[in-house]
């Protein structure tokens, strides 16, 4: 697999790489080890050394498709058999917590200790691993099941959510939320969403964030009650993180284009210039991420889950192998900013 061309991913990728050659290569397991995408990133991982790679599934069908698709894995990759995981001690204790008290039938239970998902969450549970990414042949509703009722929440968050890294061709980078979870996010929930990826933007680009909360209209320039809600989760953020720099509502070229925001919002410091952009819905937030990247030619790395107790990640279903280690360099990222600060970012 070669290396992805954009100048602006390689910087980034070389200060990832400062963080995680100080934090001694974080074990980062791949939920879906048997696919051939899967098993190409886990051989270029472990090529560059960034992470130790660890495939999830069944050992003779993760060999099979290595054989498949022409990938030779080297022997320090590690493979975790779902079969005997599901006899690990550790990782059972992870189950039974995880499933006390919903009802299930022994049958059930035991159809979620060999799903690979939630395998993978019960290693990152049990701490047999770092960090972990899943979803490159599962819906993100099968992610999100498994990281919430396997690792729980964070504390004090309220909202999980998820956000895209936007490497642009020209080297800037974006982050775009929600573009994978809340359908439609309440005022308090787009406030959530807007704190946590103002946060995991500067923890893997290392900017100060600038956040314009996006709509329709630009300062008033219309009335509506989605329009009131961004006005809304903007007041609830700044009465959260007063020294944090956002602004809303703001159109789209109001918030990323000078001279346009110069015009419809004068005197805000974000517009023109902002570098965290939260849509209002699910859908705005998806349709835009994908133009971005299939038309914008811009590198997508997530979606990247925020508010779970620990770094699990969710893949797109038409991602590359390219796509899953940039995800997973980032899930290690992240465990090792958690090891140093004993909290997620």
């Amino acid at each position: 697999m070669k290396r992805c061309p954009s100048p602006g991913l390689e910087r980034l990728r070389a200060s990832w790489a400062e963080t995680l050659a100080a934090a001694g290569r974080p074990r980062v397991a791949l939920a879906d080890g048997a696919d051939p995408r899967a098993v190409a990133a886990a051989a270029f991982l472990e090529s560059v050394g960034l992470v130790q790679p660890c495939l999830v599934g069944r050992i003779e069908e993760i060999a099979d498709t290595a054989v498949r698709a022409g990938v030779r894995l080297p022997p320090s990759v590690r493979i975790v058999d779902i079969d005997a995981a599901a006899r690990d001690d550790r990782c059972r204790a992870v189950l039974d917590n995880a499933v006390a008290g919903r009802g299930l039938s022994d049958g059930q239970v035991e159809i979620l200790a060999h799903d690979p998902v939630w395998v993978t969450a019960m290693l990152l549970g049990s701490g047999q691993v770092d960090a972990a990414v899943a979803g490159a042949t599962r819906p993100t509703a099968d992610v999100l099941r498994a990281g919430i009722r396997v690792l729980g929440l964070e504390p004090g968050v309220g909202t999980v959510s998820s956000c895209f890294l936007m490497v642009l061709p020209d080297g800037s980078r974006l982050a775009y939320a929600d573009c994978a979870v809340v359908p439609d996010p309440s005022e308090a929930q787009l406030a959530d969403i807007a704190v946590a990826t103002s946060r995991t933007f500067t923890e893997l680009t290392g900017q100060q964030p600038r956040v314009a909360m996006l709509s329709f209209s630009t300062a008033g320039s219309a009335s509506h009650a989605s329009v009131a809600k961004v006005r809304g989760a903007t007041e609830i953020v700044r009465a959260k993180l007063p020294g944090l720099d956002i602004d809303g509502e703001l159109q789209f070229d109001a918030a990323v284009v000078a001279a346009v925001g110069s015009r419809k919002a004068p005197g805000s410091s974000v517009a023109g210039h902002a570098n965290v952009l939260i849509f209002p819905n699910l859908d705005a937030g998806n349709i835009a991420y994908k133009i971005t990247e299939r038309l914008g030619g811009a590198v997508a790395i997530g979606p990247i889950l925020q508010g779970l107790a620990a770094p699990l990640n969710d893949l797109s279903r038409g991602c590359s192998a390219t796509d899953i280690v940039n995800l997973a360099v980032i899930s290690a990222v992240q465990a090792s900013n958690r090891d140093r600060t004993g909290s997620m970012v």
